[in-house]
């Protein structure tokens, strides 16, 4: 396993989905989430996330939450960062999978705030040092407004920062004008991640480093591309990379995340569609307009995947 400073930890990090058998949601499809692992590894992923929100997570057991990192780190041999999502609704929880994914091999833990219990401040810095003390991992922030029903305050990303608990952070709130401001209150050093594809382009002009990405299950290459292409100040390609992702960035959130990504893997036969409940399978118009999208993305996909293995920059690709 890789010993990665999280300072240097920057680009493309696909959270990757969680397949499940056909036919028995019951079960994980670990053959499925190897080939996502290594797929996503050869198209130029810098690390991947397992077990965060598109990878249902709060569905998954302690055992079979252990079982997917293991399966992750199994699958990319060393050759990237594993990080392991450990939301929980209280911190024992949250301790126990942070633990288990140290022991199954993770690089780093993605920690975000307990869900539903609403912790004030006081509560939050105390679930993130708990979390981090716990293992001898470092720790991305995950701040997730929309799903933990809690924000983190700017200061409060400061004082953990001061602390020593956290490395890194995926900002998924959604305010451009964060990083700079964290920038300034943190250290130029933290490395910011976007949690959202569709302001991806942005998050890195603001001073962001890289992309959590839900779209790079679907097109790792062109996700990374992106990446690419900004960090080699190549303005005009990333824009491009940018316009043509946007129509698959929006049509996976026509549904609840992961119902369309799932989808959109399901109809490139690279694993099952189905997720967990409560959730279900996505409508007939969500499978309409992914079906139009991927038939417009794939070649290209393919095209940049093949500059990848071959070891030519990307922004070379046709």
């Amino acid at each position: 396993m890789i010993s990665v400073a999280p300072a240097s930890l920057r680009g493309l990090v696909p959270a990757l989905v969680t397949p499940f058998i056909t036919d028995d949601p019951s079960r994980i499809d670990e053959r499925a989430l190897a080939r996502l692992v290594s797929r996503a590894q050869r198209r130029g992923a810098a690390a991947v996330v397992i077990c965060g929100s598109t990878g249902e997570a709060p569905a998954l057991s302690a055992t079979e939450h252990a079982r997917a990192i293991a399966c992750a780190v199994e699958a990319a041999q060393g050759g990237m960062p594993v990080i392991a999502g450990v939301g929980a609704p209280c911190t024992e929880a949250a301790v126990a999978l942070s633990i288990a994914a140290e022991r199954c091999g993770a690089t780093m833990l993605l920690a975000s705030a307990p869900p539903y219990s609403k912790p004030g401040q006081a509560g939050l810095r105390a679930h993130v040092r708990a979390v981090a003390s716990a293992t001898g991992l470092a720790v991305m922030l995950y701040d997730v407004p929309s799903r933990a029903g809690v924000a983190f305050a700017d200061d409060t990303i400061a004082r953990l920062r001061d602390d020593g608990a956290i490395h890194a952070i995926k900002d998924a709130s959604g305010e451009l004008a964060r990083p700079p401001r964290l920038a300034r209150l943190c250290g130029a050093d933290l490395p910011q991640f976007s949690g959202d594809d569709a302001t991806a382009f942005a998050h890195l002009a603001m001073g962001g480093v890289g992309c959590v990405s839900v779209t790079a299950n679907v097109v790792p290459a062109l996700c990374a591309a992106l990446q690419h292409a900004f960090a080699e100040q190549d303005m005009a390609l990333a824009a491009t990379l940018r316009d043509a992702l946007a129509p698959l960035d929006a049509a996976l959130f026509l549904e609840p995340n992961p119902v369309p990504v799932k989808a959109a893997l399901g109809l490139l036969k690279l694993c099952d569609s189905t997720p967990r409940l409560p959730l279900t399978r996505a409508t007939d118009q969500t499978l309409v307009r992914l079906a139009r999208v991927l038939g417009d993305l794939t070649p290209v996909e393919e095209t940049r995947a093949r500059a990848f293995s071959s070891g030519r920059p990307p922004r070379l690709a046709a």
